[in-house]
């Protein structure tokens, strides 16, 4: 899992985003720019086509890939829906997924994703335990009470729960990778899209497959 995705990573380093200006004429296929999952998965809300963004709060790629995925997002028409799940490969990984559901329980998330990343990875900040995440959010405005009441609730672990099944059914074993429509898989991985620019636009073709189709 973890050589994957510094794989990944170093593909990332060697290509950068310099490709995208050579993209615009890539016809992305099945195995090239994305792969199709052998059980579709189902989808909500209907009538919508759902991204889902598979994460980590402390991987560098996720970070990096955080303002270029919120530009992507703001530029989709209101049919297009990204859904973002936090993963934990780890056990350790399961405390930051809490942390997104317990954000968006209290209505947080937009607020706080960004500066989320942005804390751990360029201030250096620790948020690994809840202790850590309540100390640094309230200096955010979120008191501590309040984060926590969240972070213990039955439905924040419930949905912690549902992630971890939803990255075993969508078979992830790196970051960042998303999901078009519970059926196709776009990641840094592929021959064809070895940049996360490359991956949004695969994405893209993805979505007029699915448009199209409907």
């Amino acid at each position: 899992m973890m050589n994957r995705w510094f794989s990944r990573a170093a593909a990332a380093v060697l290509l950068g985003f310099s490709m995208a200006a050579g993209a615009a004429g890539l016809t992305f296929t099945e195995g090239q720019g994305y792969t199709r999952l052998p059980v579709p998965q189902r989808v909500s809300p209907a009538g919508k086509i759902v991204v889902t963004e598979f994460f980590w709060y402390d991987c560098p790629h996720c970070a990096e890939f955080e303002p270029m995925l919120e530009r992507w997002a703001r530029a989709q028409p209101s049919r297009v829906v990204l859904e973002r799940v936090p993963v934990a490969f780890e056990p350790r990984f399961a405390p930051q997924q809490r942390l997104y559901y317990a954000l968006k329980a209290l209505g947080k998330v937009d607020a706080l994703q960004d500066s989320i990343f942005r804390a751990i990875h360029e201030q250096h900040i620790k948020l690994e335990t809840p202790e850590q995440m309540a100390t640094w959010l309230q200096t955010q405005g979120v008191p501590k009470p309040q984060f926590m009441n969240a972070y213990n609730s039955f439905g924040v672990q419930m949905q912690a729960r549902r992630a971890t099944q939803m990255m075993n059914d969508y078979h992830i074993d790196g970051v960042p990778t998303l999901a078009v429509q519970g059926t196709y898989i776009a990641s840094a991985d592929l021959p064809q899209t070895p940049s996360m620019d490359l991956v949004l636009q695969s994405v893209n073709s993805l979505i007029r497959k699915v448009w199209s189709a409907s």
